[in-house]
């Protein structure tokens, strides 16, 4: 048993190593970019590929490949900071997580396309092909080496920030860059320094994990998280924080892994939650120097709740005479399935857009909320043998009271730190639903009965399910919007706009946010319901937490604070996912790339964008002026 024990602290070592490695270049960009840099995975694969093409291609040879790979993907760092993330820097921490996030899908779909899912090799060279043999422990001599490599470039990036000029200007440009600059600092060439630098850790981090990991398209892609709870434990701004408990979180993971397999995959996501909920700071981090908090919830237009009168009333019942007859012709038109699969995204986005876009509350935990009421629904409906109706509304309960859990945690911190929690409690009910007998593994829970809706609906024929599904979507749609326009709705986004004076007025602001949070737990539940009932199946693929940044796509694309928005995102995305499959692995960069479109172009959403041409189409002076005339000057001074 000792030897087992040692034997997996040698390896946790050795993550411990690549975890550091990534987790300071992590800390570095988001401590003074204030962007949560979801390219750091495909940086860390990149690495790896450098250094694997530097040696194949090249000849560098081993030392070669790793002195290349770093300087490479620092060059496509810099390259990435300068012509895309620029464009963020002051904005809402969303937009910058949405623009990473979708060039990591385009740089990923593309290597998975050119290269494949399987790995390639890349033997390490011979010298290091031995090891040491201790008596009690036999140290594989590649590993000692990646150790010692990673103990000294951590200990030299530490001394560089913590005790020179240049760590001394890192630091004046991350807690205030407006006086930073008037003192004669170059902001911007230290913004692509520090981008680079972190992106240059990854990609050394990544050609030492080379030799002993596959190079795969796929292999920074969970290992992300992972490094986003080491930093968020370790501490916002403590780079020693940092390295100490990267090395300290992997040997605490091998050490499970030895003696509670089960437990291994979400020990560092438990011990998030608890650290953030007892010292937000982080362990080793003395203050929170940034709120990093989402701001985009204060962005859209509220309609105001004005006097409601006979025409108005009349005026009110066009759009739903307009959507019910849309939804008539549509079958008509369209493939069911394939709209069917529309409405249910359009419930899953507008759970997402409820509490981002009204309560100010960021969650990336929408996946586990949809993924639990998916298995539960199918599970009743194929084991117990339950009707339609009865499974359906355990799936939507198990989501609510997944969602409420969630909550309790997620509701005593703010912004970033909120967003966290939400991931890391996702990322728990994923690896516990990956080791579930009853979700049968990667196979899922197949051909689930559809059965009799009531007892007189046959949910066999595709037509009843479709009418189904626009009912669900449709009372979720008007329902969040009459929800919104009552007086909790009002109360709701008064917190979310200043919480501080809600507080001082006696309003009981927590019960207020776990509200929230069952009503987007209870629609994302009764997406993921309706979803296992028409595609007859549940996956892992449905709690991924790939999939909750799908919500946050279709909500962007559509318009956060938006009542149909959500609709037009998941319309958008649907349809990419139904006629770009011929397209195989690039659907994934055809997917990143509309992501950093929309961030770049049409940041507020497509429905707000039209809403606003409408407008001046309908204005009888819409007609374009000169430049130099004064109405022009007066506008481009307001």
């Amino acid at each position: 048993m000792m030897d087992l024990i040692l034997g997996y602290l040698t390896i946790g070592l050795v993550n411990g190593s690549f975890y550091a490695l990534l987790s300071l270049g992590l800390a570095l960009i988001f401590g003074l970019l204030n962007i949560l840099n979801m390219t750091h995975g495909v940086l860390y694969m990149m690495g790896a590929f450098a250094a694997w093409a530097g040696s194949r291609y090249l000849g560098l040879g081993y030392f070669g490949g790793l002195v290349f790979a770093p300087l490479c993907v620092a060059a496509f760092g810099i390259i990435l900071e300068r012509s895309l993330l620029r464009r963020t820097y002051g904005l809402d921490p969303l937009y910058g997580f949405m623009l990473t996030f979708g060039t990591a899908m385009i740089v990923q779909g593309g290597f998975q396309a050119y290269f494949g899912s399987t790995g390639l090799p890349y033997a390490p060279p011979d010298w290091l092909s031995g090891g040491l043999d201790l008596g009690v422990l036999y140290f594989p001599a590649y590993r000692l080496w990646v150790v010692a490599v990673a103990l000294v470039v951590c200990v030299i990036v530490w001394i560089a920030i913590a005790r020179t000029r240049l760590g001394s200007v890192l630091r004046a440009s991350s807690e205030n860059a407006a006086t930073a600059e008037a003192l004669g600092v170059g902001v911007p060439r230290v913004f692509a320094a520090t981008f680079a630098l972190g992106a240059a850790l990854a990609g050394l981090a990544g050609a030492l994990a080379a030799p002993i990991y596959q190079v795969s398209p796929l292999m920074g892609s969970d290992i992300l998280l992972v490094v986003f709870a080491i930093i968020v434990i370790g501490g916002m701004g403590s780079i020693g924080g940092t390295i100490v408990s990267s090395y300290a979180l992997a040997l605490i993971e091998s050490l499970t892994q030895a003696l509670l397999p089960q437990a291994a995959s979400f020990i560092v996501f438990a011990f998030m939650c608890v650290v953030l909920l007892l010292r937000p700071q982080g362990l080793f981090g003395i203050s929170v120097v940034r709120s990093h908090e989402f701001l985009a919830a204060r962005l859209p237009w509220i309609e105001p709740a004005d006097k409601e009168t006979a025409a108005k009333r009349l005026t009110g019942m066009v759009p739903v005479l307009a959507a019910v007859a849309a939804l008539l012709a549509l079958p008509m038109l369209l493939y069911p399935v394939y709209l069917m699969k529309i409405f249910c995204f359009t419930i899953f986005a507008a759970s997402f857009n409820f509490l981002l876009g009204f309560a100010g509350i960021m969650s990336f935990g929408q996946a586990a909320l949809f993924g639990t009421a998916a298995y539960l629904t199918a599970h009743a409906a194929r084991e117990w043998a339950l009707p339609p109706e009865a499974a359906i509304s355990v799936g939507i309960a198990a989501a609510l009271v997944l969602g409420l859990v969630m909550g309790i945690f997620a509701i005593r911190r703010r912004g970033i730190y909120q967003a966290m929690i939400t991931l890391a409690i996702a990322q728990m009910v994923y690896f516990v639903y990956v080791q579930a007998s009853f979700t049968h593994g990667e196979d899922g829970i197949q051909s689930v009965p559809r059965g009799m809706l009531l007892g007189l609906i046959d949910l066999r024929d595709d037509t009843n399910v479709y009418w189904l599904c626009a009912a669900a979507m449709l009372g979720v749609l008007f329902g969040l919007r009459r929800l919104i326009n009552s007086p909790f709705g009002m109360m709701l986004i008064a917190i979310r706009d200043n919480e501080r004076r809600a507080l001082s007025l006696g309003h009981n602001v927590d019960a207020y946010k776990l509200a929230a949070f069952g009503i987007a737990a209870f629609c994302a539940g009764v997406a993921g319901s309706m979803s296992a009932v028409v595609f007859q199946l549940a996956t892992l693929s449905g709690v991924h937490w790939h999939l909750s940044g799908e919500a946050v796509l279709m909500a962007l694309i559509g318009g956060i604070g938006t009542f149909s928005g959500p609709l037009i995102g998941a319309a958008v995305l649907v349809t990419m996912q139904h006629f770009l499959s011929p397209f195989g692995a690039w659907i994934v960069a055809i997917h990143g790339a509309v992501f950093v479109l929309c961030v770049l172009l049409f940041r507020d959403g497509l429905l707000p964008h039209a809403q606003a041409l409408a407008a001046n189409l309908r204005r009888p002076d819409a007609r374009p002026k000169a430049v130099g005339a004064p109405q022009a000057v007066e506008a481009i001074g307001q």
